[in-house]
């Protein structure tokens, strides 16, 4: 994994370009203020804009990066949130969405989904009361299976970034990179074949929908017909490869709590090599305990994440992260975004 620690000096500095960032904009998610964040990014101490170039261009193995150090006030940010629905108008954690889009800005530009939190493109990853089991962030009591992050989807993102604003219950985020090692040039062939299949996570699916989505949904033809694809996806996903790229070091595109793998046994050499790739991941999975003030970036090519199994007590102290996911390439999604400048795909 790749590591910095913010120095005294730049958390000032960072706080200064924040304060006058936060006098023009009332939220990250404005249109000006998302066309301005890379030209703005510039503006980060240089030591920081280079460990986030390195990380976009020289790719890794880990596939992990984590910049710490950043103080977070936990009386500024108030309680958690208990529903993700919950939005306040100006959000108490302005200054570090701030922090947490310029960031992302050297890495790529921040995209959203119709289909998961309002179409909002900043989330609120918190336990929520009633999803405790569910295969969800949300969820605290279930494990959080590992995956890329929207496997099953053309226009997922590059990267999947999570800040963490508290973590009192020391919950464990999991990461591994894709190793291919364990595996012989002919199995490494067989990954590359579209033989495989991946359905949406429950994220994405109408039951799942915001309470003012659920009256919106009839009447906003876009919005419908977003739902109507992700169904559509569930119902029959198309056949895809697991690995893309360089043979000599893929990418990844696996999400196995959704592969539906029992379907397979119809091709015994593909089950029987992702499995093999599933258990080499399995063993290269470790911890990764968020601390308030971390922001952590996740090559969503180059390595999986998950989430341990957790106790918490919703008292308005839990867990709170917030995630954004970005894309190096805006174009290719451009014919699921209502305009050129639109950040959410339908």
């Amino acid at each position: 994994m790749e590591k910095i620690i913010l120095c005294d000096r730049e958390i000032d500095e960072i706080k200064s370009l924040v304060n006058e960032i936060s006098f023009q904009y009332s939220s990250v998610e404005d249109d000006k203020f998302l066309k301005e964040a890379s030209i703005i990014a510039h503006e980060l101490p240089k030591r920081i804009r280079t460990f986030i170039n390195d990380f976009r261009l020289l790719e890794p193995s880990s596939g992990v990066c984590l910049i710490s150090g950043y103080p977070i006030s936990d009386t500024k940010i108030g309680k958690t949130p208990s529903h993700w629905q919950h939005r306040q108008k100006i959000s108490s954690a302005l200054e570090e969405e701030i922090i947490f889009i310029l960031f992302s800005a050297l890495l790529g530009d921040v995209i959203g989904w119709a289909t998961q939190q309002a179409g909002h493109i900043v989330h609120d990853v918190i336990p929520i009361k009633g999803h405790e089991y569910e295969q969800l962030g949300s969820s605290s009591k279930e494990l959080l299976w590992w995956h890329n992050e929207d496997a099953f989807h053309p226009f997922r993102g590059d990267y999947l970034g999570m800040m963490c604003l508290r973590n009192q219950e020391k919950a464990a985020t999991t990461v591994a990179p894709v190793d291919t090692s364990y595996l012989k040039p002919e199995e490494i062939a067989i990954l590359f074949e579209p033989r495989f299949t991946i359905r949406p996570d429950e994220s994405h699916l109408v039951k799942n929908q915001s309470d003012g989505q659920k009256t919106q949904t009839n009447s906003d033809n876009l919005l419908s017909s977003s739902y109507q694809k992700m169904s559509a996806i569930d119902s029959e996903p198309e056949k895809i490869s697991v690995f893309y790229g360089d043979p000599k070091c893929p990418y990844v595109r696996i999400d196995p709590y959704f592969m539906d793998i029992d379907k397979l046994k119809k091709d015994d050499e593909a089950l029987k090599t992702l499995n093999k790739l599933i258990q080499s991941i399995e063993s290269n999975l470790t911890n990764l305990v968020l601390q308030p003030g971390d922001f952590c970036f996740i090559d969503n090519y180059k390595a999986v994440h998950g989430r341990k199994p957790y106790a918490t007590v919703y008292d308005g102290q839990h867990r709170w992260l917030k995630r954004i996911i970005i894309t190096r390439d805006l174009r290719k999604s451009r014919s699921a975004r209502s305009s050129c400048t639109s950040r959410i795909i339908y």
